[in-house]
This record gives structure tokens, C-alpha cells and sequence, in this order.
């Protein structure tokens, strides 16, 4: 693999010696600038990877308090529907029995002035 001293005396004849080491410099250079960007985008990954862990814990944690939350009012309307249809079930069992007392009340009536004749 052929080194920066190699590459240098490579070009000196064909660019001299001050455009040579101003070429090298400047791929040096650039090569650094890149590496830095490079590093740079590494940390950025890692934050924003860090970020979007925090954020999915936090959805989660949003999400099983709404979850619980909802389980909770489910429960209370289940339990209030209960008492709705057994409050509806005796009132209909209350109707139903004074209904029979007027049937046999009627039918008493309608018996007695059958056999007073």
C-alpha cells in the first residue's frame, strides 16, 4: 500500500515540489474534514437513537396508563349496567305480580257473579 511519501515523490516531478505538498496537504485535509463529519454523524445516530428509546418508553408508559385507565371506566359501566338490569329485572317482577293479583281479582268477581245467579 503505497504511503503520503510515496504519492509525494510520485508527483514532484510532474507538479514540483511546493504544488506537491499542497495537494497532499489539502487531501490530508480533506481526508480529516471527512473522518470529523464522519464522527460527527456517528454521535448524532447515536442521540437520536437514544432519543427514539426514550420516546418509545414514554409511548409505552402512555399507553398502559390509557390502557388501565380504560380497563377502569369499562369496569364502572359494566357495574352500573348491572344495577340498571337488576333494578329493571324487579320492577318487572313487581309489575308482573300486580298484574296476576289484577287477573285474579277479576277472576273472582267474574266467578262470584257467575254462581250468585
Amino acid at each position: 500500500m503505497p504511503t503520503t511519501l510515496d504519492l509525494y515523490e510520485k508527483l514532484r516531478p510532474r507538479l514540483g515540489d511546493e504544488e506537491s505538498k499542497f495537494l497532499l496537504e489539502y487531501i490530508s485535509a480533506s481526508v480529516e474534514k471527512h473522518a470529523a463529519a464522519k464522527d460527527d454523524l456517528a454521535k448524532t445516530e447515536n442521540k437520536l437513537i437514544l432519543k427514539i428509546g426514550q420516546v418509545k418508553s414514554e409511548l409505552e408508559l402512555k399507553i398502559e396508563q390509557v390502557r388501565s385507565e380504560l380497563e377502569l371506566k369499562i369496569e364502572q359501566v359494566r357495574s352500573e349496567l348491572k344495577t340498571e338490569i337488576q333494578k329493571s329485572r324487579s320492577d318487572i317482577i313487581k309489575w308482573m305480580f300486580l298484574f296476576w293479583i289484577g287477573q285474579l281479582a277479576s277472576l273472582i268477581a267474574i266467578l262470584q257473579i257467575f254462581f250468585r245467579k
